[in-house]
């Protein structure tokens, strides 16, 4: 992969100071009123996410969806949205159901190659064990010129432990016992197993060296101002002062479809290995909730 993470077409999206203090200041009702906290992070990443691909008309696909804040915020700006999450109990943790969603692991999307034309993935890949296959199988699915866009808490910030922070800097495994005596529960994101550390420069090399065919056009401190930005290019530091890292990566290439139209003349069958419809997929790899696109 190649990276061009501290330059992009356009005029940069990171938000001003005062909109950097109002996120922030939003994480103290994470705990306490989750839906107010959740639908304003998830409009203001619609927002942000927009700025780097129109939403009207394209297929976009979040992965991590969990209750789809974010997927119904890029739904209401024009966006044909499929949410995927592999927890059953995240999709239902709200009385409502999405218009379009599908339980399925996110390391083994059961989609086509070259499907999306955004693929998301908010706050979810510090959620996994190793989030790599996660974002190749997002560059999978995504067509080529289509952006891949995901952000992570980082471990070692004030907030990479949740709701057991500060004390994850003891630990995480210390940190989880210590919450579970103060509050009579574990908490939700367990170390080591909802939860585990992201760094930011180690993540950011393993992308620039294992990954073919795509580009990082962006990478940045999601919660802070233009300003900021290249402390993510500053060993330890950014691991301190980053608190959650955006990535903005486009596919290079052509698509599936392209290779098999030049050999064959013709657009490959739905269904067929080369379309990777349907029925080139296990039925084990996704469980529909709903289906069809609005």
């Amino acid at each position: 992969m190649r990276c061009n993470a501290l330059k992009i077409e356009g005029r940069h999206p990171l938000p001003s100071l005062a909109s950097s203090w109002s996120l922030l200041s939003a994480f103290r009702y994470e705990q306490s009123d989750p839906d107010r906290f959740y639908r304003l992070l998830a409009e203001d990443t619609a927002a942000l996410v927009q700025l780097y691909i129109p939403f009207e008309g394209k297929l976009i696909l979040e992965v991590g969806a969990g209750p789809g804040d974010l997927a119904e915020a890029i739904r209401r700006r024009g966006g044909r949205v499929l949410a995927v999450d592999s927890s059953w109990s995240e999709m239902h943790c709200r009385e409502r159901l999405l218009a379009c969603a599908v339980q399925a692991d996110g390391c083994r999307l059961p989609l086509a190659e070259d499907t999306c034309d955004l693929v998301c993935a908010s706050n979810v890949l510090e959620h996994v064990p190793d989030p790599f296959p996660m974002a190749t199988e997002m560059i999978r699915v995504v067509k080529p010129g289509g952006i891949v866009f995901f952000n992570y808490t980082t471990w070692l910030s004030p907030f990479g432990g949740h709701e057991t922070s500060p004390w994850h800097y003891l630990g995480g495994a210390r940190a989880a016992k210590r919450y579970s005596k103060k509050y009579g529960h574990p908490p939700k994101n367990m170390y080591g197993e909802s939860l585990f550390p992201m760094g930011v420069h180690r993540f950011k090399k393993r992308l620039d060296s294992g990954i073919a065919g795509a580009t990082i056009i962006d990478a940045f401190p999601r919660y802070f101002p233009r300003w900021m930005k290249p402390v993510v290019s500053v060993p330890g530091l950014s691991e301190l002062l980053t608190l959650n890292l955006a990535v903005v990566i486009r596919k290079e290439g052509r698509s599936v479809h392209q290779d098999y139209r030049r050999g064959h003349g013709t657009t490959p069958p739905v269904g067929s290995e080369a379309h990777g419809g349907p029925e080139s997929l296990p039925a084990e790899r996704s469980r529909t909730l709903a289906t069809g696109l609005e």
